[in-house]
């Protein structure tokens, strides 16, 4: 295999669909007040790109360095596991990446706060670190989160949160409290996708020391907690519905949830971890959906 396809494997580009979901709802409740600029749209995206693919290197370098990536794992190969990358061309790529993600970050925070709200500029800034330090350190270092079960706080807090209210941020320089429900929405789903993974790699997490939320509280336990995730998700979205007082014309974004929870039903029923692999596409994918339908509902762009 050529290096270009190496790292794009390692890139994992089957995961950037989720990650631009929360840049494009918070982009939408912008949007719904009349604030949008093209080009902190453009560079919302490109550079939280930058930061799945300094994740996706890290926890590729990660996983491998610690055995985790072994023959018990369910999911495709990763670079380092298959030989494609050593770990030193994978951690200089893991560097550039995280370079090339803060470069992007500082240019989009110059743009969005320099002429007119400075004050938010050092903020953003650390919050901008603190992507990249999380990026990394979800399994990489002597005492990775993601293997203390911490990753699901993260997830929730950066592709949520962070996603959603951060790049609503950008464009208002203000936040409205309803914001909070469909940036709750996001946030769960994503940590769904993650929940997903944990299910599916929970024989092989075990045995190599990888303390997932799911190997804490069980293969049974984990589906459970999986419902919760989706159920809140949902109730989330239907309470910024109402609120909102938009009509049934207005939120058509909610079909989105049919296949999530035609998705959620397999999740439910199924005793095997392998078979859970096919669930994580249809979840990520449902998310970015529902994060395409949500702009053009709310912004009435039919």
């Amino acid at each position: 295999m050529s290096s270009i396809k190496a790292w794009i494997k390692a890139a994992r580009l089957r995961t950037l669909p989720l990650s631009l979901s929360g840049i494009i709802v918070g982009t939408a409740l912008a949007r719904k007040n009349d604030f949008f600029e093209i080009s902190i749209f453009v560079l919302a995206l490109l550079t939280t790109i930058g930061f799945q693919v300094t994740s996706n290197f890290a926890n590729d370098y990660g996983d491998g360095v610690k055995g985790t990536d072994n023959e018990d794992r369910i999911g495709p190969a990763r670079a380092l596991q298959s030989g494609l990358l050593t770990k030193k061309i994978l951690k200089q790529g893991i560097l550039i990446a995280s370079i090339i993600s803060m470069l992007l970050a500082i240019a989009l925070i110059y743009l969005a706060f320099w002429n007119g709200a400075r004050q938010y500029f050092i903020l953003f800034l650390a919050l901008g670190v603190l992507c990249v330090w999380a990026a990394i350190r979800y399994t990489m270092g002597s005492q990775p989160y993601g293997y203390k079960g911490l990753g699901d706080i993260f997830v929730f807090l950066f592709f949520g949160l962070v996603g959603v209210l951060g790049s609503m941020f950008l464009y208002t320089k203000s936040i409205n409290l309803v914001a909070l429900f469909p940036a709750i929405t996001i946030g769960l789903l994503c940590v769904g996708v993650l929940n997903l993974n944990n299910l599916r790699d929970v024989v092989s997490d075990k045995k190599s020391g990888k303390n997932t939320l799911v190997v804490k509280m069980g293969f049974e336990n984990g589906k459970r907690y999986h419902f919760l995730l989706i159920t809140i998700a949902f109730s989330c979205l239907i309470a910024y519905t109402l609120i909102e007082g938009l009509a049934l014309t207005e939120s058509f974004y909610l079909i989105a949830f049919v296949p999530i929870f035609l998705h959620l039903r397999t999740v439910m029923i199924t005793k095997e971890p392998i078979k859970l692999d096919v669930e994580l596409k249809k979840l990520a994918l449902s998310t970015f959906l529902l994060s395409i339908l949500f702009h053009i509902a709310v912004n009435n762009f039919l």
